[in-house]
């Protein structure tokens, strides 16, 4: 077997795993199904990957590095909050809800598998927060280039975005209707900056 580097195989190994999950969910995902679906051994992916657990923080690791790249690609921070939160939102609605629902599915049943599973319980928290940190993080960094301040603190504006989002996304998985979910989506974003209220620092408000 042709060597090939610890990053390439893990990144291998994820990406079948990914597979196996959107064909026969996370609870039926097995370790020896994700090494045929990747052509390895299984005492390869045990290598990489000594358990479950382990495989499905790298995997939660790369959607969420995923998610990333799509939001913060296209953003422009200096054109600040609104710009963000809008831009990115759509970004990410187009791209991984429009474009590859399996995708959410999949990630919903990675947190509900881990909440229910006692060893896992900690993976939920991990995906949930990490979520919220990316999405904090893209709008404070967008406020800061901007010169701008909001009405609500950062942390908390990034875990309503990810609620309602998160919302939508059910209703769209149980009831695929684009032309509903987008009207819908852009009035979620219209409450959102409403709420957010996205102001020049040089306002002088409070």
């Amino acid at each position: 077997m042709a060597y090939v580097k610890a990053a390439d195989r893990e990144e291998q190994i994820v990406a079948a795993a990914r597979r196996v999950m959107a064909t026969v969910g996370v609870s039926a995902t097995t370790l020896r199904a994700v090494a045929s679906e990747a052509g390895i051994p299984l005492g390869t992916l045990h290598y990489v990957f000594p358990s479950k657990e382990k495989m499905l923080r790298a995997v939660i690791a790369a959607v969420i590095a995923e998610v990333l790249h799509t939001v913060g690609d296209g953003l422009q921070f200096d054109q600040g909050v609104e710009h963000a939160i809008r831009n990115g939102a759509h970004r990410f609605w187009d791209t991984l809800v429009e474009g590859d629902v399996g995708v959410q599915i999949t990630q919903y049943e990675l947190a509900m598998y881990a909440a229910r599973t006692q060893d896992l319980g900690s993976l939920a928290r991990l995906q949930y927060e990490q979520y919220t940190s990316l999405i904090t993080e893209l709008l404070e960094q967008a406020a800061t280039s901007a010169g701008e301040r909001c009405a609500v603190d950062f942390d908390t504006l990034g875990r309503l975005c990810l609620a309602v989002i998160d919302g939508l996304i059910v209703q769209y998985v149980s009831h695929p209707d684009a032309d509903r979910a987008h009207r819908d989506l852009n009035r979620a974003i219209d409450m959102i900056v409403a709420f957010a209220d996205p102001q020049p620092v040089s306002s002088g408000r409070a």
